[in-house]
């Protein structure tokens, strides 16, 4: 059987699987000038993991997302899922631009060089991907929106990181979703997966809820169930999902500095994301915390790289048929 696919033509062509040539974000076209981004989702990688308060590694976490999402780049003619019936990312154009400059000891100037990079992406009209690192890089993403329409957080987490300042940090990977909170653009936030023991004490719950925070612990959601979580969620609205990859069990998620058990698994996300991305517009996303040296069989790189995959799928899905 011959016959060309997306550009393809398996008898004459290049087969160009997985393993072979450069490990862009799913083999994406790579962008290093970021003046010229033509394309729906921009992918930018932050590999930053100073703001870390116990096991460093997530500055490797955009290079292993990056080889891992190489196993889904052989789908010529997009991804097929035969439950929805739907071809997903068949004409969403992804390109990847690299990473942003990190200066060694510097918080500031490498956020300031994360926020320069996902501005830059809004302004190109793409929706911006960002490849954590640790989850401090989420103040700089946000920080991003300042000229853009309000947004509310949607937060996939372990942990609450509403924690004001400890010790005169307030720009580590405890402070993400309080720095989130003060800035105006900011319409509220849906922290979802708090369980257990956290960072946070009581106090910054208290401040989070006084901000308007909506805190659901696992427990809670499969309790409730998914369409009693999404009902909590405001409708028709601007999302920025923030995924902590430590909002998973650490049965597939080995691969954080942070691990927490009792997380959630695959499906209950994916579930989620996908009705999220059905009842509002998802303007940006950032997936962080993945430190692949803790994992060796490279499955949280991998379902890293598939959520993204599919997330990405789903938003351009549900916004061509609208």
């Amino acid at each position: 059987m011959t016959g060309k696919i997306m550009g393809h033509n398996y008898e004459t062509g290049r087969l160009n699987l997985p393993f072979v040539g450069l490990p862009t974000f799913a083999k994406a076209p790579y962008q290093p000038d970021w003046t010229k981004i033509d394309a729906d989702a921009a992918i930018l990688g932050a590999p930053f993991d100073f703001g870390t308060q116990w096991r460093s590694g997530a500055r490797f976490g955009p290079r292993g997302i990056r080889e891992a999402s190489t196993l889904f780049s052989f789908g010529h003619a997009g991804a097929y899922d035969h439950e929805d019936d739907q071809t997903y990312l068949a004409d969403t154009r992804i390109v990847d631009l690299g990473d942003a400059d990190i200066v060694h000891t510097d918080t500031m100037s490498s956020h300031n060089n994360i926020e320069s990079g996902v501005r830059t992406i809004l302004d190109a009209d793409a929706l911006p991907v960002i490849l954590g690192g640790d989850h401090s890089i989420n103040i700089p993403c946000i920080a991003a929106f300042s000229n853009h329409e309000p947004i509310h957080i949607v937060q996939i987490d372990a942990h609450l990181d509403f924690v004001d300042e400890r010790h005169g940090v307030r720009f580590g990977h405890g402070n993400p979703m309080r720095r989130a909170a003060e800035r105006p653009w900011v319409t509220g936030l849906s922290q979802i997966g708090i369980r257990n023991v956290s960072s946070t004490a009581k106090d910054g719950y208290n401040e989070a809820r006084k901000f308007g925070s909506d805190i659901v612990s696992v427990r809670q959601f499969r309790a409730m169930g998914l369409d009693s979580m999404l009902a909590r969620i405001p409708k028709e609205i601007n999302y920025y999902v923030t995924i902590d990859i430590d909002g998973f069990d650490p049965s597939i998620a080995p691969g954080t500095g942070t691990p927490s058990h009792g997380g959630f698994l695959y499906y209950e996300i994916l579930e989620l994301l996908d009705n999220l991305a059905r009842q509002g517009n998802i303007v940006g996303v950032d997936l962080v915390e993945v430190a692949p040296d803790y994992d060796h069989t490279g499955s949280t790189s991998i379902l890293a790289a598939q959520l993204l995959m599919n997330l990405i799928g789903r938003i351009f899905a549900y916004r061509h048929a609208t």
